[in-house]
């Protein structure tokens, strides 16, 4: 198909996004089905910690490398070679379960494929949006990208749960494997052009090695940027702490109810949902810091303190919705701030590299949270301990208290993460010290994509009889080439 007449743009954008979206439910249906089938396998928060360190270790291990690759590469073709390999992973985890031999350490297996696949997935979906969206519009580009997480998690507990009875893990499965096929079917018809060449990025030309590593130099040269990624290396690593082991304080208080644990995950995307929706709507606020710095503080202090000192369905509801309300206000903020600061021909490299920045210490909380919830906390919160004597009027002295006690004190230390950002003047004034890029980005007349279509056009024309019509039309495309050509000029 001719890329001059592949969507781009929004529609292009809302192509993809649809896409994802879809994709990611299949997902998250296929996540849940199997956290209630790996507890009850194991009663071990352990287990289900491993699932996600094994996937997210991959990530920052290669991330230099796939943002370099990525920069290097079409970024459509990135995506969908994504696609392609985690549904590859969901096809043999299919063959597995039906043949009676599935087992975890094919779960760890899974998520380390799948890691190392999401590895160049995000910096290239990132990348593709700031070529594809109007600059003002990167946080509500970002907050529908939310939307879209949100609207698995309300959808995917739901309908797996509904589902399991009759088709079982089977047939969940092979709803994944459809959705992933849509995905990739929607990238094929959208138009993602490829960056124009910055000072940046010639900057950062070289071998694979040099690309690799060039992503630390842009980043640790701008102290704002650096700052900010570490407001989220060290909120993430609290907050991971606490919510790795959210899953099995769930199930262990609901002595392993999966609607309860369903109907809190739901709360959870409804609140995410919402926040997408907002920011959508209304785009976030005009100083995006404040809604990094500031949403992180009141998310942890709503979200994961109100979960980890409820001990019933209506208060984990609350927190778990208020959690994820104001997630949405912190990523889109932040993803704003760095699509609008950093060149698009880099944003592979810089992206990844800020990625394993902010998730640097998040492997290390996984590790951490399910052996503490296991070994030390659960049963200090359940005997005649100093800890259970000074917190269990708190968190109670039943299963799920030491982790519940792990949540709490995760998000008390995420709240002062977030207040702390504002001390740091290189945060709180980052928007101010760095300026935006002035790399050409396509606007919604899709100035790019029709440049080319006058191109290939005139081209056409050239070789064509000579006539009339002929003339008039090469004197039509040479007139607008010209306009183009002006616009594209930086103004006085």
């Amino acid at each position: 198909m001719n890329s001059s007449k592949q969507p781009s743009g929004m529609l292009g954008f809302s192509i993809v996004w649809i896409g994802q979206a879809v994709s990611l439910l299949g997902t998250s249906m296929t996540a849940f089905a199997l956290t209630i089938w790996a507890f009850k396998l194991t009663g071990s928060a352990t287990a289900l910690a491993l699932v996600g360190f094994f996937h997210v270790f991959p990530m920052l291990l290669i991330s230099p490398l796939a943002g370099a690759i990525v920069d290097r590469s079409n970024r459509k073709l990135m995506m969908m070679v994504s696609d392609l390999a985690s549904g590859t992973v969901t096809i043999a985890l299919l063959i597995l379960y039906t043949a009676g031999g599935l087992q975890m350490w094919h779960l760890y297996a899974g998520s380390i494929i799948t890691g190392i696949f999401q590895t160049f997935q995000w910096p290239a979906y990132s990348a593709a949006i700031t070529l594809i969206v109007p600059k003002k519009h990167y946080a509500r580009a970002h907050a529908m990208n939310e939307l879209a997480g949100s609207s698995s998690g309300i959808f995917a507990p739901l309908l797996a749960g509904a589902l399991l009875p009759f088709i079982g893990m089977a047939g969940i499965f092979i709803i994944d494997i459809v959705t992933f096929v849509f995905a990739i079917l929607a990238l094929l018809v959208v138009h993602i052009p490829q960056p124009k060449a910055t000072e940046e990025g010639k900057e950062g030309q070289g071998s694979l090695w040099k690309e690799s590593i060039y992503g630390f130099r842009y980043i640790f040269a701008r102290p704002s940027l650096l700052g900010l990624q570490i407001v989220f290396l060290l909120g993430n690593f609290f907050i991971n702490i606490g919510y790795t082991v959210f899953p099995a304080m769930i199930l262990a208080r609901t002595t392993n109810n999966a609607l309860m644990f369903g109907t809190v995950e739901t709360a959870g995307a409804v609140g995410g949902l919402l926040g997408g929706l907002l920011i959508s709507a209304w785009g976030g606020p005009k100083r995006r810091v404040h809604g990094v710095l500031g949403g992180w503080a009141i998310s942890s202090v709503l979200g994961g303190v109100v979960v980890g000192l409820g001990r019933s369905l209506p208060a984990w509801m609350v927190g778990a919705f208020f959690g994820t309300f104001f997630v949405p206000l912190i990523n889109s903020s932040n993803q704003a701030i760095w699509q609008a600061k950093v060149a698009p021909d880099v944003q592979g490299r810089v992206f990844a590299i800020r990625r394993l920045i902010a998730w640097f210490v998040s492997p290390l909380a996984m590790a951490i949270a399910g052996p503490m919830a296991d070994f030390v906390l659960e049963p200090a919160m359940q005997g005649n301990t100093a800890l259970a004597e000074t917190f269990g009027g708190w968190f109670g002295t039943g299963p799920g208290a030491g982790m519940s006690l792990l949540i709490v004190f995760g998000s008390l230390c995420a709240m002062c993460v977030g207040l702390g950002g504002y001390a740091v003047p290189v945060i709180r004034y980052a928007e101010d010290i760095l300026p935006d890029h002035k790399a050409e980005v396509l606007e919604p007349d899709n100035r790019s994509a029709r440049l080319q279509e006058l191109l290939e056009t005139r081209q056409r024309l050239i070789v064509e009889e000579r006539s009339p019509e002929q003339e008039r039309a090469l004197k039509e495309i040479s007139q607008e080439l010209r306009e183009l050509g002006h616009q594209s000029l930086p103004a006085d």
